[in-house]
């Protein structure tokens, strides 16, 4: 087995025991791939956010295994500008741990505790180390071994999602393209995906910064190909004083509103005893700025060669009530990420 001397227990090549397998089911945010797939993507998404929210950031390392244009990137989006960024590495440059998360891109390394950028390009530059630390992972168990629960069993999915840590604070610094920023006491988010394609449509949305502490929510719904046929599949949670509320196709849960507004979104989740309201809106980049979420990368067949687009600036108002219509919480996420993918009335169950 071939190992980097310089990133110990790291593998570029071969050797998939069976125990590494399985132990990878239970652990989302460990690389799920291997080199022999072909058309196949893997990425994660950290979502940073300094304290006074002067800095809104996202960084997405991953890796596209095609015969055609094999690569490891880093994507980089300005949540204040839209402004975006794609650096490309040699797939040969792309380092993963068999034991835990651990991730390295050339320079560049990743894991749930912390990410170390070295990013140089004649359009931009992104330098430094931001920790984690108080890290809200989604605990796994045996029908639910992650946020896709018993679908992540399933071996002919189109793309997987995994959720790393719902809320952590952050420390550290970064030179983002020539300005420094200061991320102690800030926020973040990690999640991931894999797989083959991002959907045709999809929603997601995703924000930590609620007046309450210790509060975090993410939807996403999507279009879910299934067995020569597809369906509207969703999941996502709702974190409240440390306590994960989980609502998904797999658990009873539905949405009974989906409404689009230009750039506003309103949908309604029930489960069980409780009901959320939601109303997210796409916000506007700094003045003088062009007011277009950012342009991102995504996989179609393992390749990064469809656009889809960001905004980092929206605002998520949730309603959390009980069946009696008792209001349990209600309150505005900021510096939230949102997308609206192609047809989303299509998404309507």
């Amino acid at each position: 087995m071939s190992q980097s001397s310089d990133f110990p227990g790291h593998v570029r090549e071969r050797g998939f025991s069976g125990l590494y397998d399985l132990a990878k089911i239970w652990n989302p945010s460990w690389f799920q791939g291997n080199r022999k797939r072909k058309n196949y993507f893997e990425g994660w998404y950290y979502k940073l956010v300094s304290a006074g929210g002067n800095h809104t950031w996202s960084f997405i390392p991953g890796v596209s295994l095609t015969n055609e244009d094999p690569h490891a990137f880093i994507q980089v989006i300005n949540g204040k500008t839209g402004e975006t960024w794609y650096f490309r590495f040699p797939a040969e440059s792309f380092l993963f741990s068999k034991s835990d998360f651990h991730v390295k891109i050339g320079e560049n390394e990743i894991s749930r505790s912390h990410i170390r950028l070295d990013l140089q390009s004649p359009r931009g530059h992104f330098q430094g180390e931001v920790f984690f630390s108080g890290q809200t992972p989604l605990q796994a168990t045996l029908l639910r071994p992650g946020i896709m629960g018993w679908y992540r069993y399933a071996p002919f999915m189109e793309c997987y999602h995994g959720v790393v840590s719902m809320d952590h604070r952050l420390s550290g610094q970064l030179n983002l393209n020539g300005q420094q920023a200061d991320f102690h006491n800030g926020k973040g988010y990690i999640e991931k995906d894999w797989g083959t394609s991002m959907p045709e449509a999809w929603i997601w949305m995703q924000s930590n910064h609620f007046q309450t502490e210790n509060t975090s929510f993410m939807l996403s719904l999507a279009n879910v190909p299934w067995v020569g046929k597809s369906f509207p599949g969703f999941l996502g949670f709702f974190l409240h004083k440390g306590k994960p509320h989980l609502f998904a196709t797999y658990n009873g849960a539905k949405i009974t509103r989906l409404e689009r507004r230009d750039n506003e979104l309103f949908l309604t989740v029930k489960k069980n005893d409780l009901r959320i309201d939601i109303r997210g809106a796409q916000g506007k980049t700094l003045p003088g700025k062009k007011n277009d979420p950012g342009a991102l990368k995504a996989p179609n067949q393992g390749q990064m060669n469809r656009v889809i687009h960001e905004n980092l600036s929206a605002s998520l108002h949730i309603a959390v009530k009980n069946n009696n219509g008792k209001l349990l919480f209600e309150g505005t996420g900021r510096f939230a990420g949102l997308e609206m993918i192609g047809d989303v009335t299509s998404l309507r169950s």
